[in-house]
């Protein structure tokens, strides 16, 4: 946690001063603001840059939207267009770091007074650090959870038939997910229990869960560990539930609707998915959802969606940047993005705020977004995310589709087998001395 002091201890880690008041009143630096989101959250997102530049005299502040995040890493990538200040997944942290695209962010945001203690998660800043310094400031950080659909997963009346026993929210065990997936199965009324696309990411809390590793290296992977032992253990108990033909979509339904699809229609008791889903299920009439962590193997584990906002190599003004930054991490910022409903803010005390948790509103337990962030498991730094999913997507599925699932450690060890020439080509893995 003393990441930030000593950074600012380091070579070139000094912030520059920022340019009288009269010399920003004439020549005022133009900022560039990089985001990716929906209407709802650009109009937040302007209304910050609307503020600071109102309060803010020695720059002016340009928004510029992509419609997804891989839209704007490559634009990035290929240096069309790279912002001053911006958005990026923790995922193209890797990339940009291997392409000198950012600069580290400790030292300028300690400078400026930024919280790194109990304003944000160690995890949170762990995520976005590399090579001993902060490369990016943490910004969302929402975990993968069970979206349940309340009318099929009805908990009270689980407990009434003795099929569940009265317990915390807490202790969700993976029997008690069977025992919910087993109740919202409604083969006369054409609804399925549960449905978890076969995917790393997907699996990944299970085998956590499991007390498994995802990875043969948790800093410089050159496989996945599916075929290890406590992973073989770990999915062989999950697949018992996630292949069960009673219980899950089929290969046909899964092709013919996406799982987010089926549950819209009420048709599918569980999902897994992150906080930016809530937006467009809200607007679902007649469906009623709620959240709950993910199941417990052995214990708590989860995977995160997380972002950060990082800071150009080449802005135009690093200190006007590094300015910018301070004024779009602070509460009252983050509270207007936080109200459209699709983030989980890496500030803590927004986390804590009504206006995140947003009572009233589904889903009911808004809380347990907060109460899973400790629970992410952060994985190695990659390039190849999209690479490895695609890799190893076909052994994955036949996991769940094939009607006999025989030599099970023999299929995980192919789809590791299958993932080592993705994982050993990217070598823009850093490593720390």
């Amino acid at each position: 946690m003393m990441l930030a002091l000593a950074a600012c201890e380091s070579d070139g880690g000094s912030p520059e001063p920022a340019p009288s008041s009269s010399e920003a009143q004439d020549n005022p630096v133009e900022l560039t603001l990089g985001v990716n989101g929906t209407k709802d959250e650009l109009t937040a997102y302007s209304a910050v840059a609307h503020t600071f530049d109102s309060l803010y005299d020695p720059a002016e502040v340009e928004v510029k939207n992509w419609k997804s995040s891989a839209d704007m890493m490559s634009a990035i990538e290929n240096g069309e267009d790279v912002p001053d200040v911006f958005l990026a997944s923790r995922d193209d942290l890797a990339t940009l770091q291997e392409k000198e695209l950012i600069q580290p962010v400790d030292a300028l945001l300690d400078a400026r007074g930024v919280d790194f203690g109990d304003g944000y998660s160690r995890d949170a800043l762990q995520a976005f650090s590399a090579d001993d310094r902060l490369q990016c400031m943490p910004y969302g950080i929402s975990p993968m959870v069970i979206y349940y659909n309340t009318r099929l997963v009805d908990f009270d009346q689980m407990v009434k038939r003795g099929l569940l026993p009265p317990t915390e929210r807490e202790s969700w065990t993976f029997e008690m997910f069977a025992a919910a997936a087993q109740f919202a199965s409604r083969p006369g009324g054409g609804a399925n229990g549960v449905y978890i696309e076969p995917g790393v990411r997907t699996l990944s809390p299970f085998i956590y869960s499991g007390g498994g590793q995802v990875f043969d290296d948790e800093d410089a992977p050159t496989s996945l560990a599916f075929s290890d032992g406590d992973s073989v253990d770990a999915l062989e108990r999950t697949l018992e539930v996630l292949r069960r033909p009673q219980l899950t979509l089929s290969e046909k339904q899964a092709t013919r609707r996406s799982p987010l699809q089926w549950f819209e229609q009420g048709k599918l008791g569980m999902m897994a998915g992150y906080r930016r889903l809530v937006p467009k299920l809200r607007q679902v009439q007649g469906l009623d959802f709620d959240v709950i962590s993910m199941p417990i193997l052995d214990g708590l584990a989860t995977t995160g969606d997380i972002t950060g906002l990082c800071l150009s190599k080449d802005a135009a003004s690093t200190p006007a940047a590094a300015d910018l930054m301070v004024d779009v991490l602070g509460t009252p910022a983050v509270e207007r993005v936080v109200h459209q409903g699709y983030l989980v803010p890496a500030n803590s005390e927004v986390a804590l705020s009504e206006e995140f948790l947003q009572p009233g509103r589904l889903p009911e337990h808004s809380e347990v977004f907060n109460n899973s962030v400790r629970a992410i498991q952060i994985p190695p730094l990659l390039s190849v995310w999209p690479e490895l999913e695609q890799a190893v997507r076909p052994e994955l599925d036949q996991l769940v589709q094939v009607p006999v699932l025989d030599n099970l450690e023999e299929r995980l060890a192919d789809i590791d087998q299958q993932s080592r020439p993705v994982l050993e080509e990217d070598t823009a893995t850093p490593t720390d001395e």
